[in-house]
């Protein structure tokens, strides 16, 4: 990324105008990794960090709220990306599926503690419009979910799971991590004993 001072960007190429729309994302991501605030990401912030004219943003975005839901989309997007990558390198067991994505998920936000807190409304809560809406936001977070929902089914199956009901459990599970999460981004001191994690997980997914 360019600085302040730094020259402007030079105009992309004809038919690459989709790749200052992903620059634009990508700052406004970097800035809100960087602050942990919303209000960090701004025209004027985004346009210094690529080094582009403020008004230029306008061509691919008509509102903050706009660059906010695309830097959302963005982070559920890696977020389900290492969830996938979480399962791949968990072996064939579902309980180990199941494990290993609960902590891959609790290191993301870990790790990327800004973009975590507004895809769950802890630094962003857009106002809904006929294109941000309800069901919009919902579409966020559904394959994560739905990630959730299939590997404690297979833990089920596998009899390594009692849940009686693992569409209601994963949601409950979830609850619980984004608990957890919360907690490690809001206080300097985590409450309880170590691995803490290990014991939700396996009471809110009722595994053996």
């Amino acid at each position: 990324m360019s600085s302040g001072s730094d020259p402007q960007r030079r105009r992309n190429p004809r038919g690459e105008g989709g790749r200052l729309r992903e620059d634009i994302v990508a700052s406004a991501a970097a800035l809100l990794d960087q602050s942990g605030e919303s209000g960090a990401v701004t025209l004027r912030a985004i346009a210094r960090s690529l080094g582009i004219a403020a008004p230029s943003i306008y061509r691919h975005f008509d509102s903050h709220a706009a660059i906010m839901f695309a830097v959302v989309e963005k982070a559920f997007s890696e977020l389900e990306s290492e969830l996938r990558s979480a399962v791949e390198a968990a072996g064939e067991e579902p309980r180990d599926q199941l494990l290993a994505t609960c902590h891959a998920y609790l290191r993301f936000a870990t790790e990327h503690p800004g973009p975590y807190r507004a895809m769950f409304g802890g630094v962003w809560i857009p106002e809904l419009d006929e294109t941000i809406t309800e069901e919009a936001l919902r579409e966020l977070g559904a394959t994560a979910m739905g990630m959730l929902k299939t590997l404690l089914q297979r833990c089920v199956e596998a009899g390594v799971s009692t849940s009686r009901d693992p569409d209601a459990d994963a949601i409950a599970l979830w609850l619980g991590l984004h608990g957890v999460a919360h907690q490690r981004s809001a206080t300097r001191v985590f409450p309880g004993p170590e691995g803490i994690e290990n014991r939700i997980i396996t009471a809110l997914a009722h595994l053996n």
